[in-house]
């Protein structure tokens, strides 16, 4: 197992797909190089998934095709 990222300079925000109601809210860090960390807004302090920022880029562009199934 590596060593954890320094997340200190991680610039959070929330995702545009969450309201401001509360709930489920989900904020990503996307300023630093090669990661992008992602975390429950509602426990900032509590654990953070790290993915790299090219599987978070197919993921993202996966969810805005139009061309996914919903099943």
């Amino acid at each position: 197992m590596g060593t954890a990222p320094d997340l200190r300079t991680a610039s959070w925000h929330k995702s545009s797909y969450s309201s401001n109601g509360g709930g489920e809210c989900v904020e990503v860090a996307d300023n630093l190089p090669g990661i992008v960390p992602v975390r429950d807004s509602k426990n900032p302090d509590g654990p953070v998934l790290i993915f790299p920022d090219d599987s978070w880029s197919t993921f993202i562009a996966t969810l805005k095709s139009p061309h996914r199934s919903s099943s």
